[in-house]
């Protein structure tokens, strides 16, 4: 794991992520969730897996020095529960 990925887990991502939950913005945060409800996650493991989409854009932005790309953040949540840039 790198010093950055090590900045982006845990607490500080479930909390953005419920930062956007209550803003609306993006939508697919919302549709995500209940996506991953109604297929029989918990809220707490939706959020989870949310919060990884959310880590995978935001170390584009870090290490790769890119501008947060919200139509990329949406494709990565479209493959959850599956995780395929943790195979890369």
């Amino acid at each position: 794991m790198t010093d950055n990925q090590a900045l982006f887990t845990g607490d500080m991502l479930i909390e953005v992520v419920k930062n956007q939950l209550n803003e609306g913005n993006p939508l697919k945060v919302k549709e995500t969730l209940m996506r991953l409800r109604m297929t029989g996650y918990s809220e707490q493991e939706a959020l989870e897996y949310i919060a990884c989409a959310l880590g995978q854009e935001m170390t584009h932005v870090v290490e790769d020095g890119m501008s947060f790309n919200e139509n990329r953040y949406g494709q990565y949540l479209d493959t959850l529960p599956e995780l395929p840039w943790a195979e890369e």
